[in-house]
C-alpha cells in the first residue's frame, strides 16, 4: 500500500511512518521542513506545507491513503480548521482515501452521553481548551466535507510510549480504562492508524484506548 504521511516530524506522524514502514508498505514522509533524522527503510522523504493543497495535491497523486497527522503550534490553534480543510481538499482532488488524526474534545464522556470530553474538566484542563475546541470544529470541516475521510479522536492523555500492538476501538465515546484513565501510547495509535487504513471499518468516527490500566 502506498501511504502519505503529513506531519511525519511529529509524535503521532513519526510514529505512524515507522509502524506502516515496518509492515512493508510503501511511505512518503511529508515535512515541513527536511527531515534531520535517519528513516526507516521504505520511506521517502519530501518537504511540504499542509496550507499548499496543490502541492499537496501532488504528494497525493497515487497514495492509496493518506494520514494527516498535523498540530498547530500553541497559539495558532485557530488554524487547524483551514489546514484540515486544505488536506481535505487536495486528498479528494487526488482520489486519495484520508485519515485525520484530531482530538478526544468530540467525543462523550463514559456514563454521560450529553457530555462531551471538552465539557469535562476531568479530561480537558484549561490550559489545552483551546486545542481540544480547534478539534471540534476539525471534526465538523471533515463532516462538511465531500472527500473519502475518516476521523480518529485519540485518548485523553496520548503520550510516548512502548509498543503492545494492543488495543480498544470505540466510536464516539471515550474508552478509559477500570482507573477511569483515558490513555494509549503514541506507538500503538500509529499501530490503530495503520490497521484501520489496511482494514477500514464502518465508522467515519472512531476511537482507540487501552482497557487495562497497566498497558
Amino acid at each position: 500500500m502506498k501511504i502519505t504521511v503529513v506531519g511525519a516530524a511529529g509524535m503521532v506522524g513519526s510514529r505512524v511512518v515507522t509502524e506502516a514502514a515496518s509492515r512493508g508498505h510503501d511511505v512518503l514522509a511529508v515535512f515541513r521542513k527536511a527531515a534531520s533524522a535517519a528513516l526507516p527503510p521504505g520511506v521517502t522523504a519530501v518537504e511540504g506545507d499542509a496550507n499548499d493543497p496543490d502541492r499537496m495535491r501532488t504528494l497525493f497523486q497515487g497514495a492509496d491513503a493518506v494520514v494527516a497527522a498535523t498540530r498547530p503550534a500553541p497559539g495558532s490553534e485557530d488554524g487547524v480548521t483551514t489546514t484540515t480543510t486544505a488536506l481535505l481538499d487536495a486528498a479528494g482532488a487526488a482520489g486519495s482515501r484520508i485519515l485525520v488524526v484530531g482530538g478526544a474534545a468530540p467525543l462523550r464522556v463514559p456514563g454521560r452521553p450529553g457530555l462531551l470530553v471538552i465539557d469535562s474538566p476531568d479530561h480537558v484542563p484549561e490550559a489545552v481548551r483551546a486545542i481540544a475546541a480547534a478539534s471540534l470544529a476539525q471534526l465538523e470541516a471533515c463532516r462538511a466535507h465531500p472527500a473519502d475521510w475518516v476521523y480518529l479522536s485519540p485518548p485523553a492523555t496520548l503520550e510516548p510510549g512502548r509498543r503492545t500492538g494492543t488495543y480498544r476501538r470505540g466510536t464516539t465515546t471515550l474508552i478509559t480504562s477500570e482507573d477511569g484513565a483515558s490513555r494509549i501510547a503514541a506507538e500503538d495509535l500509529a499501530v490503530a492508524v495503520v490497521d484501520e487504513l489496511e482494514n477500514p471499518g464502518e465508522d467515519k468516527h472512531f476511537t482507540v484506548g487501552y482497557q487495562a490500566a497497566g498497558a
